[in-house]
């Protein structure tokens, strides 16, 4: 591969030389140097390309989202202020509440469409 290709959806970059190699590679073939897991890596399913998990949204819908702090993660500050200004009411909660079992239920591609 050149180096001014661009990396894929099932690609990462080489820990020593910087090669595109396949994600699950373990020994890189440019330079093979073994291709250790980043150290505390936890696995909770698939992300959008923009880096977000659906798991973490639900996470922080059902237990933060009074403070809206699952609409800061999904990139939706201006709903995420919205949800810190009315906190003190309480409906942002029953409203995060309702937004994680609607996200629990989606699936990764609907999730990936709509917030990915």
């Amino acid at each position: 591969m050149n180096e001014t290709s661009q990396k894929g959806p099932n690609e990462k970059y080489c820990s020593e030389c910087g090669a595109i190699i396949r994600s699950k590679a373990e020994i890189c073939p440019k330079c093979g140097v073994r291709q250790l897991p980043p150290p505390f890596s936890f696995n909770l399913g698939p992300m959008t390309p923009n880096g977000r998990n659906r798991i973490v949204a639900i996470i922080f819908a059902i237990l933060l989202g009074s403070f809206g702090i699952h609409k800061f993660y999904l990139g939706l500050t201006g709903w995420g202020v919205v949800y810190l200004l009315f906190c003190w009411s309480g409906v942002p909660a029953i409203v995060g509440i309702i937004e994680g079992v609607l996200m629990l239920v989606m699936t990764d591609e609907e999730f990936t469409n709509r917030f990915g």
